[in-house]
């Protein structure tokens, strides 16, 4: 039987800096994992965000999408006393150079359900633009029409914990690669859980995990990385053989676009 747990919130580009395109390069080869560690390569993946609270504790994981606005997950329980850490790779060291950033306002999904975890996806509009740099831009959102193929190897990121039993994830960020899965395929393990609102991956020897919610799974589209899921939910042992759940972006491009309109 499988026990569902969320995953816990304690637990070269140019001038423009273009969405999707790190200057430096993800050393990505084939299946990594999370969990069992893979660390990535320092400032490859420069959308990725902490989420810390005002102990600057880590607690879930977020993604730039421009300069002012950050996507994460609802039930992380955000707050504008929290902070959006951008450029970092390693939580333990003092010599990097990140911006702490402050939240204006936060904009969880009107129809989020806890008990469902439908609609597991917010907003966090930034008190200051993030300041672009080769370590610090956005990942690109798809369209609301775009498809991302059953099979397409993709990838997670975060500091989530490594081994079920950590009490704290590890200082450096990882990342996972992962196949996408269909809806049948995530049915099976979850049952009717499972809505068109979730996109899954993994189920094959790797796994976000506890501290992972609310990041990024991006998949490469026309050579630059989309944001095609949220972390949302997974094994209550952060087991490998289990897909997680992702909030699926596409389905919620109308609302994201509705938001960033009117704020």
């Amino acid at each position: 039987m499988a026990y569902l747990w969320v995953f816990s919130c304690f637990a070269v580009i140019g001038a423009s800096f273009g969405c999707g395109v790190p200057a430096i390069r993800p050393a990505v080869y084939g299946i990594q994992r999370i969990v069992n560690g893979k660390d990535a390569r320092p400032g490859s993946w420069p959308w990725q965000v902490s989420l810390q609270d005002h102990r600057g504790l880590h607690f879930c994981g977020g993604s730039l999408i421009n300069e002012n606005w950050v996507i994460t997950a609802a039930h992380c329980g955000v707050s504008t006393s929290h902070l959006v850490v951008a450029g970092v790779f390693d939580k333990s060291s003092a010599m990097e150079n990140v911006q702490v950033l402050r939240i204006a306002q936060v904009f969880s999904h009107p129809w989020f359900n806890r008990r469902s975890m439908n609609n597991d996806i917010a907003l966090l509009k930034l008190a200051t633009p993030a300041r672009f740099s080769e370590i610090v831009s956005p990942v690109c959102l798809p369209s609301a029409q775009d498809t991302f193929p059953v099979g397409s190897l993709c990838v997670t990121t975060g500091w989530g914990i490594t081994y079920p039993n950590m009490y704290q994830g590890p200082n450096k960020l990882q990342q996972a690669t992962l196949p996408l899965l269909s809806t049948a395929q995530c049915r099976y393990y979850w049952g009717s859980m499972v809505t068109n609102l979730m996109v899954c991956a993994g189920a094959s020897g790797i796994s976000s995990c506890k501290g992972d919610s609310g990041g990024p799974l991006v998949c490469q589209k026309n050579g630059a990385w989309n944001l095609v899921g949220v972390v949302s939910f997974g094994s209550s042992t952060c087991s490998t053989y289990m897909p997680g759940s992702y909030s699926r972006v596409t389905k919620h491009m109308p609302w994201i676009q509705e938001i960033l309109a009117k704020n």
